[in-house]
């Protein structure tokens, strides 16, 4: 425990030297340009950011060290326009489709990065939600916090016959260290605006993910051997105490809280280039012992626990003018939920099956979730593309999950659906989601991306037609989503 400790401290005693370096090169591009005087498309497939090329997973192994030292700050901005195809199955169409076809400034974020000494560099993003929370009078309120962050230290050592790079990544986000785009932090790209008409947007729809979540803290070595093999071995924490400053911003009830530091993330791959072409196939997991949130972490009973297993693969072929990318992730999460959330289900003991009479199955303490994602996308002259993404979530049914049911003593000893619960209710106990996203974008400069997506869903919550209970069918979720994203 105490290396770990040790070498986390000098990792981020290390990275505040970032705050005080500065340069005579005043060129307005954004940080890690600056620094290796390289055009985007050196570092990210066809200029899409943050999509990484051969050259920008070296640089991002290397500890962002290539290069010379320049000012290390960046902003980035999201601006979007979002709309549901059906708003009229709720209640409080407000409430759940807020902003709908309304455009907005989203986020903005602040960058701190790039090289503190020929073997520390870093990449910290803090990010201001513009509509992070809503009042009492339906006013929404901006609020600022720590996003993803990695800070490193790396070493390339190249002999005659053997090509090492060696480093140590402390991080607030499993896999966010990790230099693929199918790896969980990264497949899902495009910042996502919190109000709920952008609910059922690609960026929320199913992707491969790690049950801890982010704004944790972590500290794991990985090695590349001969650009060939990528090994990564790590464990999280809660992030406080000195940590703290990887979950800024939120509150202690909404900060994860892990058990210990047995929490660990593992990753291998496989990668190979040839000409234009490069491929990489990997498998990584992570076993976490979770709180529930907001709960007291002195009772053991509200303990649970996430085990994560997945397989990915990318292919990209970067010969300008085309850059075309294919990548393919698989995530398998089995959930054991604490003692106490299962003695908090209520569903068990209010719905029945729709013949009124038989109750449903009690809930079961753990299951499990599937999470299949493939994308294609083609680029030309790293200014024009497109994309097609195919999403599918499968898993068991637990009555746990289930937010809608019959209730015939509820009712008035009628059979109806008694749950308040529309638009995201659950009346199968199934997750079942499954769709695609279409995608057009154009680059009109090197940091600016405009782009239009389409999703469209062909199941929901465990059903394609009345998923939630009140006659809310998955096609009704489709949605167009627009957004401008600039970085300077």
């Amino acid at each position: 425990m105490s290396i770990y400790r040790s070498c986390l401290t000098a990792i981020i005693a290390a990275a505040t030297i970032l705050g005080a370096i500065a340069t005579r090169d005043a060129r307005a591009l954004p940080v890690f340009a600056r620094q290796t005087g390289q055009n985007c498309v050196a570092c990210h497939a066809g200029g899409q950011f943050p999509e990484l090329t051969p050259y920008g997973r070296l640089f991002k192994m290397t500890g962002y060290t290539i290069g010379s030292r320049t000012l290390p700050f960046s902003v980035m901005g999201v601006a979007s326009y979002g709309s549901v195809a059906d708003t009229s199955k709720s209640d409080s169409p407000g409430t759940d489709f807020q902003k709908n076809g309304t455009p907005l400034f989203a986020t903005g974020s602040l960058f701190v990065a790039g090289k503190v000494t020929d073997n520390i560099g870093a990449f910290t993003q803090f990010t201001y939600n513009n509509y992070d929370s809503q009042g009492a009078d339906g006013k929404f309120h901006g609020h600022s916090g720590a996003d993803n962050m990695d800070i490193r230290y790396a070493d390339h050592f190249v002999m005659p016959d053997n090509d090492l790079i060696f480093g140590v990544s402390a991080n607030n986000n499993p896999s966010v260290s990790d230099p693929w785009n199918t790896a969980a932090a990264w497949m899902q790209y495009v910042p996502v605006p919190n109000p709920t008409s952008y609910q059922f947007i690609d960026g929320k729809a199913p992707f491969p993910g790690y049950g801890a979540g982010s704004n944790i803290a972590g500290l794991s070595t990985y090695l590349f051997w001969n650009k060939t093999i990528y090994a990564e071995l790590g464990t999280y924490r809660t992030a406080n105490q000195l940590l703290s400053f990887m979950s800024a911003g939120l509150s202690d009830p909404a900060t994860t809280k892990l058990d210990g530091y047995n929490n660990p993330y593992w990753r291998l791959a496989i990668s190979h280039d040839w000409g234009a072409h490069n491929l990489m196939v990997g498998a990584s997991g992570m076993t976490a012992h979770v709180y529930d949130l907001g709960s007291d972490t002195n009772d053991p009973n509200n303990l649970g626990s996430f085990r994560n297993t997945g397989v990915d693969a990318q292919y990209q072929y970067l010969l300008s003018p085309h850059t075309i990318t294919a990548q393919l992730a698989y995530m398998r999460q089995v959930n054991n939920y604490s003692v106490n959330t299962v003695a908090g289900a209520t569903a068990p003991t209010t719905f029945t099956l729709a013949d009124g009479v038989t109750p449903v199955a009690a809930a079961n303490p753990s299951d499990t979730m599937n999470t299949f994602r493939a994308k294609i996308s083609y680029i030309y002259n790293a200014k024009y593309g497109g994309s097609l993404a195919f999403f599918n979530l499968t898993g068991t049914t637990n009555t746990l999950n289930q937010t809608s049911g019959y209730d015939p003593a509820g009712c008035g000893g009628a059979i109806c659906n008694a749950s308040s619960v529309r638009v995201n209710g659950n009346l199968s106990g199934n997750p079942a989601t499954r769709g695609f996203t279409y995608e057009a974008f154009w680059m009109p400069v090197q940091y600016v991306r405009v782009g239009l997506q389409y999703t469209a869903y062909s199941k929901f919550n465990g059903a394609s037609d009345n998923y939630d209970g009140f006659g809310r069918n998955a096609s009704d979720n489709n949605s167009l989503f627009f957004y401008v994203w600039g970085a300077y």
